[in-house]
């Protein structure tokens, strides 16, 4: 028999699975000897008390043997060789999940990627901090995996109306993923456990007769009588087929390539400010209501901050424990940054995005009706920053109470950021209806977290990547283009996803609607 047990217990008895079957047999009456296997399926961290408990769904048997995890779910793919093939253009997590539910529903994924693959991209990132040399091609934001490949890795999303997370986080464990992706409340497989992930995925596609192309930067696509019919690369080869577009949210000059097209697209509403990074020490006394921080069974803590100001949301954002910052610009004249951890969130920095709502109509320019304003806005505070420091990525940097003080800080804190911080007026570098609903949205985080708010923290500018920029239109019925038929625009870089599972839910989504627009045609 297969019971499912719910068990709230301490830090302690969670991290022994002996204990645990104990506390399952004394709450279900039956003796532990006759527990033949037991697995952990959810868990949860509860700090809201003083007291810190461990929420557990414990799956026992008895008699019998526990199905591997995710057995339910496992997809049977096809040889697709000689299969009709369809493009996609990026592969980042909506690319790559789209290539597989194709393989799945008969159709052979050809992926063009404009980067490379997922090892030598490190170089090229290395690169930004050593050489302060941005290759527009591969990058922290274009390569095999787009960003998350090298941006941590959370894997916790609410977009459950959209598809299945369970399939999601099955595909990704049966790829390489540890287990605990599908146990966590908050799962996270770490930005130096994922590039293998994603390798093994790519290896997948290819077995079962897709193709996977490097280094194809698509500059145009192949349309004829108002249909796509394919895609043209900057070498100038053609590649045949209906098109998934997964570019990610910084393909910048791919949306420039889509309104010459006549491909429509619109502004959309995005978040913009700064990344903030504490000792992880002082977030675990914090978060866990302890001046001895997470002890020994306790993971490096995570937060959360929301609240409004003047009627735009001010919150934290792709939180890092036990992280490190990068430089994320993915072109010349840019200074951006980011936000990564490891899968052991080992390091003795935290880190979050804090950033402020923007919304279309808050940004006034002489065309009001130009759909790629709010990249352009992007451009102009990445610009600012960079200029700040010197054309390098160096990154200008603030400590968090000199910020709200609106003064220049006289030093700065031990960072995780490679290429360095300097000094700056980040209050004055970033637009003013950011900086002063960031200072007052920092006031009053400090306000329900004691000692949130300190100059032991400090900010390094500028975060504005954390959506796409635009939202290239589609049919909420067949998630092809309104007006051009044959391309399904895909993921966070068409707008309709943000993070890494809710990009493959819409990757899948659209490898599906392609594939019935398909049949019908056939």
């Amino acid at each position: 028999m297969i019971t499912d047990i719910q068990l709230r217990v301490t830090p302690k008895e969670a991290s022994d699975l002996a204990s645990l079957n104990k506390i399952a047999a004394k709450q279900t009456g039956c003796d532990s000897k006759q527990i033949t296997e037991s697995r952990i399926i959810k868990r949860s961290i509860d700090a809201r008390q003083r007291r810190v408990m461990v929420n557990i769904t414990l799956r026992i048997a008895t008699g019998e043997r526990l199905p591997e995890p995710g057995a339910d779910i496992t997809p049977e793919y096809k040889d697709v060789s000689n299969a009709p093939q369809a493009i996609i253009i990026g592969a980042g997590p909506a690319g790559l999940f789209a290539a597989l539910r194709l393989i799945e529903l008969g159709i052979k994924p050809i992926i063009l990627e404009r980067g490379k693959d997922v090892d030598s991209r490190r170089k090229d990132m290395a690169a930004i901090a050593r050489e302060n040399r941005v290759d527009p091609d591969s990058n922290y934001c274009f390569g095999e995996g787009g960003a998350g490949a090298y941006s941590d890795g959370k894997l916790y999303t609410r977009s459950k109306k959209r598809g299945s997370i369970d399939r999601i986080l099955n595909t990704l464990y049966r790829h390489g993923a540890s287990e605990d992706i599908l146990i966590d409340a908050h799962p996270h497989i770490g930005t130096d456990r994922l590039p293998e992930v994603i390798k093994a995925m790519r290896l997948t596609i290819i077995r079962y007769g897709g193709e996977v192309h490097f280094n194809r930067r698509v500059t145009g696509l192949i349309v004829n009588a108002d249909t796509v019919t394919g895609a043209v690369t900057a070498d100038g080869k053609e590649f045949t087929g209906p098109v998934i577009l997964a570019t990610g949210h910084s393909a910048r000059d791919t949306y420039e390539m889509l309104l010459n097209h006549g491909i429509s697209l619109e502004p959309k509403g995005i978040a913009v400010g700064v990344r903030l990074e504490h000792p992880q020490s002082l977030i675990d006394r914090i978060q866990y209501h302890s001046p001895e921080g997470r002890g020994r069974y306790l993971p490096a803590a995570e937060y959360s901050m929301l609240t409004r100001v003047n009627d735009r949301g001010v919150y934290s954002f792709c939180m890092c424990p036990g992280g490190f910052i990068i430089p994320a610009a993915s072109g010349p004249g840019q200074l951006v940054v980011n936000g990564m951890s490891p899968s052991s969130r080992g390091t003795r920095w935290a880190n979050s995005g804090m950033v402020v709502e923007v919304l279309p109509d808050d940004v006034k320019t002489e065309t009001p009706d130009d759909p790629l304003k709010m990249m352009k806005y992007q451009e102009e505070i990445e610009a600012r920053f960079y200029d700040d420091a010197d054309h390098t990525h160096n990154a200008p940097a603030q400590r968090m109470i000199d910020f709200t003080e609106s003064r220049r800080s006289k030093d700065l804190p031990t960072t995780s950021y490679a290429p360095g911080i300097h000094p700056a007026r980040i209050d004055m570098l970033l637009p003013r209806e950011i900086a002063s609903r960031l200072q007052k949205g920092f006031i009053e985080f400090g306000k329900k977290a004691k000692g949130f708010l300190t100059n032991e923290a400090v900010l390094i500018g500028c975060e504005t990547r954390t959506s796409s920029p635009v939202r290239i239109t589609r049919n909420p019925e067949t998630l092809s283009h309104t007006c051009v038929s044959g391309i399904y625009p895909c993921g966070e870089g068409a707008g309709y996803a943000g993070g890494i599972v809710s990009a493959a839910i819409d990757g899948e989504r659209c490898a599906e609607a392609l594939a019935s627009q398909l049949q019908k045609i056939q």
